[in-house]
């Protein structure tokens, strides 16, 4: 959170265009990353201990920086520092990520609507939407995770899938 908060100040400041660049830039690396750690099974009963926590922490405070400057949740982000720090599989990273997502979000969230800058109106249908699309994305999630490396190889195409998408706006706009 403290990541987030930090984060979202200089966010605030970057002109909208360059901000939207420099985040596909990172999704791109995100996607490589997962795409390379696809075959990766992975430990599903990982705990925090002193060995691990230097990592868990200190990849808490990039990725809740990183959300905080690109003013996402930055589930994303959460999911592959949750593999790297811990050694879990994909889908108790995705499963632990929204913990650490909705934190940063209502964080980031705060600090621009105390700027003003939420339009509260289309938040609400995003979240309405949201819901009904998390549900089915976590039943999608299930059955992809006994597919070993599809949910890791569905994660990187939609990421690349939404760069692409968002470069070509960037760079071509209408």
């Amino acid at each position: 959170m403290a990541g987030a908060l930090l984060g979202s100040m200089p966010g605030k400041m970057l002109d909208g265009q360059k901000l939207l660049a420099l985040f596909a830039l990172v999704m791109l690396v995100i996607a490589m990353l997962m795409l390379m750690t696809r075959s990766r099974i992975g430990a599903s009963n990982v705990k925090m201990s002193l060995s691990n926590l230097p990592a868990i922490t200190g990849l808490g405070v990039v990725t809740g920086t990183l959300s905080g400057f690109f003013g996402i949740g930055g589930g994303f982000l959460i999911v592959p520092a949750l593999m790297l720090a811990t050694g879990m599989p994909i889908i108790n990273a995705v499963s632990s990520s929204l913990a650490a997502v909705t934190t940063f979000g209502l964080t980031t969230a705060a600090s621009y609507a105390w700027s003003g800058l939420v339009a509260w109106s289309l938040a609400g249908l995003f979240i309405m939407g949201g819901i009904a699309g998390g549900l089915l994305g976590a039943r999608a999630a299930r059955y992809l995770a006994g597919r070993r490396g599809a949910l890791n190889t569905v994660f990187a195409a939609v990421i690349i899938a939404v760069t692409l998408y968002m470069l070509a706006r960037n760079l071509w706009p209408s």
